[in-house]
């Protein structure tokens, strides 16, 4: 039985029984064999290779949460879940900077409803073809964050005119303001000294600002602090950023931000999202 933060872990399933629909859409969506697995295989308890138990990290607005867990064989795995056990509302695939099988493990589930109790599970397959699959385990979402300023975030759509650089298209810096939690932008390996710029379209009133970062399984990738520079070349902050990216209330003006990371747990760091408020 696993026990983790956020997490409590209410009945074990039958590892022998048949895949569903579900884990046949995840194991082959996520680097497993196409044809899935056959009616006698054995599905393998994935709490066997796991290194620590799963941890599960909700956003402050309640409306989503990363999954991350290591594993001490390479796997590609996903997370399905759902308000009940039968796991019907979404599947987070596994935010994999290379691609294929792999040790260290994060997965978004987004579109979630604050203050909710979600169940879920881990599964997926071994780079030896075995087949893996977690007890059922669940975590509750927070209530909704209300601290953040009543504007409109400004950032979702805006051009992005420059950056440090790019892990892959993948992940490319647009990704940081396209108001989806579960995509990123990632740096190739910039540390302390990414970057991206970008362009409001229109000169804008700040009430607020926040960089929710993107973040690895080992804990690196993690923007801990930034700065934004408006028009100018006048500089702000540093502000707190972190997985759960909260709002900070500034009051600055400017059309054409340029975001800094300043403090970080080093390697391909980037963010999920950026966000500007406008003032009401």
């Amino acid at each position: 039985m696993v026990r983790h933060r956020w997490a409590t872990v209410r009945s074990p399933l039958l590892f022998r029984l048949p895949v569903t629909a579900a884990a046949l859409v995840v194991l082959a969506g996520c680097g497993g064999s196409s044809a899935g697995p056959t009616a006698d295989q054995e599905v393998r308890a994935a709490e066997q290779v796991f290194d620590e138990a799963p941890v599960v990290v909700p956003d402050p607005s309640g409306t989503s949460a990363t999954v991350q867990v290591s594993t001490d064989i390479d796997m590609a795995c996903a997370v399905v879940f759902g308000r009940d056990e039968s796991l019907g509302e979404g599947i987070a695939t596994d935010t994999d900077m290379g691609g294929g099988p792999h040790t260290q493990h994060r997965a978004v589930m987004s579109g979630l409803e604050p203050d909710t109790e979600y169940w879920y599970r881990v599964q997926g397959s071994g780079a030896d073809g075995a087949l893996y699959r977690s007890e059922l385990m669940s975590f509750r979402t927070p209530a909704a964050d209300t601290a953040a300023p009543a504007g409109e975030n400004v950032a979702e759509g805006a051009d992005v005119v420059g950056v440090s650089s790019e892990f892959s298209d993948a992940f490319a810096a647009s990704r940081a303001v396209d108001g989806d939690l579960s995509t990123e932008w990632s740096s190739a390996g910039d540390g302390d000294d990414a970057w991206m710029t970008i362009d409001l379209g229109r000169q804008v009133r700040v009430a607020g600002l926040a960089l929710r970062s993107r973040s690895m399984g080992d804990g690196s990738s993690v923007v801990q602090t930034f700065t934004v520079t408006t028009d100018g070349g006048l500089v702000h902050g540093p502000f707190d950023a972190g997985t759960g990216g909260p709002v900070t209330e500034v009051d600055l003006i400017g059309r054409v931000l340029r975001i800094d990371a300043v403090q970080t747990t080093g390697g391909n760091t980037g963010a999920a999202e950026i966000e500007v408020y406008e003032a009401p």
